[in-house]
C-alpha cells in the first residue's frame, strides 16, 4: 500500500474514531462530534481548509435538500397515526382477530403494516403500548400460570412487533437509511422497495417468532415506561387508517413499478408518484381531514401534531447532515476510489464490503442511519467499478446498519425502557435481534445476488 493510501486510511479512521468519542464519550450530539470528524479527516488527508468547508456545506446541503423533506413528512405522518388512534385502532382490530397461538404472527405483520410510513422510534412508542396491553390481556387469561411463564408470553408477542419495525427500518424506503442509499448509490427507488419487502419478511420471521422462543426463555421483566399522548378524539375507522398507512407505499410502488412498462415509462402522472416528497404530501393532505374529521382546525389539534414533528425532525435533520458533510469529506479525499481499487484488487464482494463497512461504523457509533450514511459515502466507485446491482448494495449496508445494537444507541435504551427487561436481559433479546436481522438480510441478499 503506498504512503498516499496509508495516509487517507488513517486520516478516514482517525475522523470518525473522534466523531464516536465525541458523541459516546463526551455526550455531545451526532451534528456536532460528525461536523469535528469530517474536519478531522480533511485535514489529516491532506486537503486544504478551504476545500474542506466546501465539501461540508456540500455533504450538508445534499442529503438535508435531498431527503430533509421526505423525513419532515414522514414524521408529520407519523404523528398524525398516533394522536388520532389510527395505529392503536389498527392494532388492536388485527390482535382481536387472533388467538393466543397467532398472536406473535399478528403483531409482527402490524408491526411491518404501521412500521412502513414511521420513524422506528415513533413505532415504537406508539405500538409498544398496544402490544403490551394486548399481552396483558392474554396473560390474565392464563389462570394458573407463573409469573415467569406470563413474562415469556409477554416478550414473545413483544419482539415480532419489534422484529417487524427492525426490518423495514433497515431494509425499506422511505425510511431514512435506505432512501438515502438509493439516492447516494443511483439505486432505482421501486425495485429496491420490492426487493427489500421480499427479504425483510422472511428476515423479520427468523428474528421475531423463531428467535424468540429461545431468548425469552426466563427473562423477568419489571413495570416497563409506557405513556399514551392521545387526544380524547373519535377513533378513525380502521379501513380507512390502513389506507392512509398503505396509500404513500403504494404511491411510490405504483410510479416506480408502472414505468417499467415500455409504453409508459417517463408518464407524468407515473413519475410524480414515484417522487416519495410527492407521494408524502399527498398523503398527508389526506390523512388530516381523514384522521382527524372537522377537529383538524382546532388549535390544540394542530398544535399536538406539529410540536411532535417538528421537535424530531430539527435533531434528526442535524444529525443527518453533519453526516453527510463527513461522507462528501471522505469522497472528496478520495477514499471511495481507494475501495473500489481494493475491491477490484482482492476480489471483496462489494455486498460483504457495504454490510462490513455499516457493521463497523455501527458498533463504533450506535446509529443506523449513520453506519448508513458513512457506508453509502465512500461506495459509489465500488458500485460503478463492480457493476452490481445498486440495489443490492442499498440493502446489504441497510442490514449492516442494525448489526448489534448495545449501549451507545439510543433504541438499545429506548426497547430497554418500553418493554421492562434488565440491561442484560435487553442484551440477550433485543441485541440478538438485531443481529438476526443483520446477518439473515445479508444473507438473503447474497442469495438474491444470484437471481436478480
Amino acid at each position: 500500500m503506498i504512503g498516499g493510501d496509508l495516509r487517507l486510511i488513517v486520516a478516514a479512521l482517525s475522523g470518525i474514531l473522534l466523531a464516536v468519542l465525541m458523541i459516546v464519550r463526551g455526550r455531545l450530539h451526532p451534528f456536532i462530534g460528525l461536523l469535528c470528524g469530517a474536519f478531522t479527516v480533511g485535514l489529516l488527508a491532506g486537503l486544504p481548509l478551504p476545500e474542506v468547508a466546501k465539501a461540508v456545506q456540500k455533504g450538508v446541503g445534499d442529503i438535508v435538500g435531498g431527503t430533509g423533506l421526505v423525513v419532515a413528512l414522514g414524521l408529520s405522518l407519523g404523528a398524525m397515526l398516533h394522536l388520532s388512534g389510527a395505529a392503536a385502532s389498527l392494532a388492536k382490530g388485527a390482535l382481536n382477530l387472533t388467538g393466543t397461538r397467532a398472536a406473535p404472527w399478528a403483531t409482527l405483520g402490524i408491526a411491518i403494516v404501521i412500521g412502513l410510513p414511521l420513524f422506528f422510534e415513533t413505532g415504537l412508542v406508539l405500538l409498544l403500548p398496544i402490544v403490551v396491553a394486548a399481552a396483558e390481556e392474554m396473560s390474565a387469561m392464563s389462570a394458573g400460570t407463573s409469573d415467569a411463564a406470563r413474562d415469556q408470553a409477554k416478550l414473545r408477542l413483544i419482539m415480532p412487533a419489534l422484529a417487524g419495525l427492525g426490518v423495514v427500518h433497515a431494509l425499506v424506503p422511505p425510511h431514512p437509511g435506505p432512501l438515502l442509499a438509493v439516492e447516494a448509490l443511483g439505486a432505482n427507488l421501486g425495485l429496491t422497495m420490492l426487493y427489500g419487502i421480499l427479504i425483510a419478511i422472511p428476515t423479520a420471521i427468523v428474528a421475531g417468532p423463531v428467535l424468540a422462543k429461545f431468548t425469552t426463555r426466563g427473562v423477568r421483566l419489571a413495570s416497563p415506561v409506557l405513556r399514551d399522548t392521545g387526544l380524547g378524539i373519535a377513533t378513525p375507522s380502521r379501513m380507512l387508517s390502513l389506507v392512509i398507512v398503505m396509500l404513500p407505499v403504494v404511491l411510490i410502488a405504483t410510479g416506480e413499478l408502472g414505468q417499467m412498462v415500455p409504453a409508459w415509462k417517463g408518464a407524468p402522472g407515473l413519475v410524480a408518484a414515484s417522487n416519495p416528497v410527492v407521494a408524502l404530501l399527498l398523503t398527508n393532505l389526506l390523512a388530516l381531514p381523514v384522521l382527524f374529521g372537522r377537529r383538524l382546525r382546532e388549535s390544540a389539534i394542530q398544535e399536538a401534531v406539529w410540536h411532535e414533528t417538528m421537535g424530531a425532525a430539527g435533531a434528526i435533520l442535524l444529525a443527518i447532515g453533519a453526516g453527510g458533510a463527513l461522507k462528501q469529506v471522505l469522497v472528496t479525499a478520495g477514499l471511495s476510489d481507494l475501495l473500489a481499487r481494493t475491491v477490484m484488487m482482492y476480489a471483496i464482494s462489494p455486498l460483504l464490503l457495504g454490510w462490513l463497512v455499516a457493521v463497523a461504523i455501527r458498533l463504533a457509533a450506535g446509529s443506523a442511519t449513520v453506519a448508513t450514511i458513512t457506508a453509502i459515502g465512500i461506495m459509489p466507485g465500488v458500485v460503478a467499478s463492480s457493476g452490481v446491482s445498486p440495489e443490492l448494495v442499498v440493502l446489504a449496508i441497510g442490514a449492516g446498519s442494525v448489526f448489534f445494537s448495545h449501549v451507545n444507541d439510543p433504541g438499545f435504551w429506548l426497547v430497554k425502557s418500553y418493554v421492562g427487561t434488565s440491561t442484560a436481559d435487553t442484551f440477550r433479546t433485543w441485541s440478538l435481534l438485531e443481529t438476526a436481522i443483520s446477518v439473515v438480510g445479508l444473507a438473503l441478499v447474497m442469495a438474491l445476488s444470484h437471481v436478480v
